[in-house]
């Protein structure tokens, strides 16, 4: 079964949440969450790496038939506890799309050291984590990436307007 291009983020929070993992949504899916007007394909989050969530994690991966996206092979490598509970980034495709557990961010940048970077965000049934508008734009100005420097102006202005609409 082909995964699909484009994540459909509103459903994999749901599995998420409903499954009791703790994570905070980062990048792209954080940004539009802020209310900046841009597309991403993805959903990039930070996972706690606790043993038992890192299982829960695993266990709504495999579900969703998640294998890594950059496997020239096509060996339909899949994701392990051991991975998850590492340092490193993964690039999954799923039932759901694609999805970028990070371990850490960047080094020292893990789930416990972004938690005071984080607001929590409910829209009436679903309540999550997700990177501070400031951290997030401190981060992507770091990555040295393209597609991260482009965005910045976008987030600038998006964090210059959250300003103006707060009390």
């Amino acid at each position: 079964m082909q995964h699909p291009r484009v994540v459909d983020s509103e459903a994999f929070l749901a599995e998420l949440l409903a499954a009791g993992v703790e994570f905070i949504v980062v990048g792209g899916a954080a940004a539009l969450l802020h209310g900046a007007p841009i597309t991403t394909q993805d959903l990039d989050i930070v996972h706690r790496r606790s043993p038992e969530n890192v299982a829960r994690l695993l266990d709504v991966l495999l579900r969703l038939d998640a294998v890594f996206r950059y496997d020239l092979a096509n060996r339909r490598l899949r994701p392990t506890a051991e991975i998850l509970a590492g340092h490193g980034q993964l690039n999954l495709s799923t039932t759901l799309g694609p999805i970028d557990p990070l371990c850490e961010l960047g080094e020292g940048q893990g789930y416990e050291e972004l938690l005071p970077h984080t607001v929590v965000m409910t829209d009436g049934e679903l309540s999550l984590r997700v990177l501070d508008l400031p951290t997030l734009i401190d981060v992507k100005s770091k990555t040295g990436r393209a597609k991260d420097r482009a965005v910045l102006p976008v987030l600038l202005a998006t964090l210059e307007e959250s300003s103006k609409t707060q009390p």
